[in-house]
């Protein structure tokens, strides 16, 4: 096969941790564990949970990082996987780098998510769902006559392998049975963010069951669920599936 570097353009609670771990399952992967995040703090000066210590620990240079998530694979690695959260992805980032890699989106339920965001970062905007940068990049690269694979989360968990299967095959990547399972706990390769938000992750070892939530989403996000319902629903509509 030959190298592939393929960027996952997510958002926050999703199972995006637990499709980092199925990809580092497998036996030709790097993985990255959204390489942007400590740059998107410093730049907008958010008081996301470990703030201080992300910027400590991680690269705050978007142009270093890109460098690092372009450059040639160490054999025998022909495939890099990069997680990332879609608003990191801020306006003043050179996007030119985004031709050199190939494209994948993963989305959620916007209900289900803001939710499990809202415990996390109380009153979350649009802006911190990453929705609305998820679809103008996917327009953009529709736009420039790509058509990167879209993946449902609910979808995945109701048929791990036949999603990920046809998302391998979407990519012109053979799917492995490994990428169905994984060890619990941390990894070497997770951002020092995970103890803020992995603990559900460091005890799998299996994409979950999908489960519909009992809760009802607060009063106080519906206007944030109008906006993303909106860039949710066009995603969506364009998701691959089983075959």
């Amino acid at each position: 096969m030959h190298s592939t570097h393929l960027a996952m353009w997510s958002g926050p609670r999703n199972i995006s941790t637990a499709l980092l771990r199925s990809f580092e399952s497998r036996d030709d992967c790097q993985v990255c564990d959204e390489p942007l995040y400590a740059h998107y703090l410093k730049s907008t000066g958010l008081a996301h949970p470990g703030a201080e210590e992300i910027m400590r620990v991680h690269e705050t240079d978007w142009r270093k990082v890109v460098a690092e998530l372009t450059a040639p694979l160490p054999p025998p690695v022909s495939l890099d996987y990069q997680k990332h959260m879609a608003h990191h992805l801020l306006p003043e980032i050179d996007r030119a780098w985004l031709d050199l890699i190939n494209h994948a989106f993963l989305i959620r339920d916007p209900v289900e998510m803001l939710i499990s965001l809202d415990k996390v970062i109380p009153s979350p905007r649009v802006e911190d769902t990453g929705l609305p940068e998820q679809l103008e990049l996917y327009r953009a690269l529709r736009q420039a006559g790509q058509h990167p694979p879209v993946i449902d989360s609910r979808d995945v968990l109701e048929n791990p392998r036949g999603v990920l299967t046809a998302l391998c095959h979407h990519l012109a990547i053979d799917f492995q049975d490994s990428m169905l399972s994984w060890k619990p706990g941390p990894r070497d390769t997770d951002g020092c963010w995970a103890e803020h938000w992995y603990a559900n992750v460091y005890k799998s070892t299996s994409f979950g069951a999908w489960r519909p939530r009992s809760e009802a989403l607060p009063e106080k996000l519906e206007s944030v669920l109008a906006a993303c319902q909106l860039a949710y629903d066009e995603l969506h509509a364009d998701r691959i599936r089983a075959s």
